[in-house]
């Protein structure tokens, strides 16, 4: 569904991210890891056509999306949920929904879709956005995404500041979007939770691939262990 191929790209001339090769097959979840500056963020913000590609190239369903404006990339089928969730916060849930869909109607039954992932964002429709709790506004940062119907979805840090409760009922229902056979690629330092989801991850360091291989052998292995598990 999604394929990065010998990526490259950074700011003011200086790649941040080099030599990036991934890919994700519809209807799976795939991790990327890694600690702050690592290079997570610049690599899904080239994905996603938000920053130059220096080199390299993006295929999305076997169509070449390099380069193109990020809104035709998210027409495409490619939607993005940065950490800093950039909501509408002084619109209401529901607009800031129907938004998610632009340029097109919103779908009644992707709606659907999204208040059964999330009720939360169904009983808190008329409410601002900029007056939910983190935990709400992440839910709605989602939902706005997939108000555009993606193919495959990009989360960067979906855990950002929740509570360790509202973190894992939030994987909960990225489970359950991912059981619509949606393909899911995301960020995150909370690697226990990551590899729950994930069926491959890949461990980012200083802004190449160190690692990469299924869930169950990069918890078992010993250098994932000890610098993003705690133990030895």
């Amino acid at each position: 569904m999604l394929e990065v191929s010998d990526l490259g790209a950074g700011y003011l001339g200086e790649n941040v991210v080099e030599g990036i090769n991934i890919q994700i097959d519809a209807g799976e979840a795939v991790a990327i890891i890694g600690s702050n500056g690592s290079g997570k963020s610049t690599l899904f913000r080239a994905v996603c056509g938000l920053l130059p590609v220096s080199h390299g190239r993006v295929h999305l369903d076997g169509k070449d999306i390099t380069g193109r404006p990020t809104h035709r990339i998210a027409r495409a089928g490619l939607a993005y949920v940065p950490a800093e969730r950039h909501l509408f916060p002084h619109m209401s849930v529901r607009e800031n929904l129907v938004l998610g869909a632009y340029p097109s109607r919103p779908d009644p039954s992707v709606l659907k879709l999204v208040c059964d992932l999330f009720p939360r964002l169904e009983e808190r429709q008329k409410q601002l956005a900029g007056s939910l709790s983190g935990g709400e506004q992440q839910m709605l940062a989602v939902g706005r995404a997939l108000m555009s119907r993606p193919r495959c979805i990009m989360l960067d840090e979906p855990t950002t500041g929740l509570a360790p409760k509202i973190a894992q009922k939030a994987y909960e229902a990225l489970q359950a979007l991912k059981k619509t056979g949606m393909a899911l690629l995301l960020a995150e330092q909370q690697v226990p939770l990551a590899l729950s989801l994930a069926d491959r991850g890949y461990v980012l360091e200083n802004g190449r691939i160190r690692l990469e291989g299924a869930s169950e052998e990069l918890e078992r292995n010993t250098e994932v262990r000890r610098a993003y598990l705690g133990v030895a």
